[in-house]
């Protein structure tokens, strides 16, 4: 694991970024796991600026999305493919048919579930997982207690992701209560995992998930088992983390990272 410490958050999301650019261009099929969430919103509009200005090409790019809320159609303003929808896919020059979110309208959504490791497996793996983390920790919707070797599945989701995501529907009581995720397990089945978070709210567990015990407490933990994952960060989330000094120093001399200074 690599934690990449950015002055603020729009320098971190920029980074992000240019990553998942630089993956796009060195291999023009790549297959890309996104994320959702506001973080998430600045790194899909600076790609899609790339797109504009630079040519950045998604023609031959596949998409998985980690979660999608249970019962939401498409259509729904509130579903992460609306999200995904506005946000990226429209404004770039990717196939919606290599664009894919679990399928939270499906009549049997164990079966949905089981559909969608498939497709992953058969476009040969994921490349690029992009991550955000939640205030417990959860990474997708892998709530505390998530097994680390969990796929694809149905959660319930807990009272605290309630919470935080409520304000966005017309009224908590209008959020769903369940909701298709990447397992801990498939995410770790990624090529490369760049987790983005920002902010002050995010500082202590960030320093959990980074520095602490692998736990299925906190799901982003299992991170640190991961061969290739680069943890990018502002100065406000990483105020808790205790090898800062170490962390910017391996960034200021890595020759991989040169090119981003």
């Amino acid at each position: 694991m690599e934690v990449i410490i950015q002055p603020n958050a729009a320098a971190a999301t920029r980074l992000v970024a240019r990553l998942i650019a630089k993956a796009l261009r060195q291999n023009p099929g790549l297959v890309l796991g996104l994320a959702t969430g506001r973080t998430m919103e600045q790194v899909y509009a600076l790609l899609a600026d790339m797109h504009k200005e630079e040519g950045l090409d998604f023609a031959r790019c596949r998409t998985f999305n980690l979660d999608e809320y249970a019962g939401l159609p498409p259509e729904d303003n509130h579903s992460y493919r609306f999200y995904m929808n506005h946000h990226l896919f429209a404004k770039v020059n990717i196939d919606r048919r290599n664009t894919h979110l679990p399928d939270g309208m499906a009549d049997d959504l164990d079966a949905a579930c089981i559909r969608y490791e498939q497709a992953i497996q058969e476009a040969g793996g994921i490349d690029f997982q992009l991550l955000g983390i939640g205030h417990d920790g959860h990474i997708g919707f892998n709530e505390p207690l998530s097994a680390l070797r969990s796929r694809t599945r149905v959660k319930v989701l807990t009272p605290q992701t309630m919470a935080a995501n409520g304000p966005l529907f017309d009224g908590r009581e209008r959020m769903p209560r369940r909701a298709l995720t990447m397992g801990v397990g498939t995410i770790l089945d990624s090529k490369r995992c760049v987790l983005l978070a920002a902010g002050t709210a995010k500082a202590d567990i960030l320093a959990k998930a980074v520095e602490g015990p692998i736990t299925a407490m906190v799901s982003a933990s299992a991170l640190q088992l991961h061969p290739h994952c680069t943890i990018v960060v502002d100065e406000e989330a990483a105020a808790r983390l205790e090898g800062k000094d170490y962390y910017r120093f391996v960034f200021r001399n890595e020759p991989e990272w040169q090119e981003f200074q």
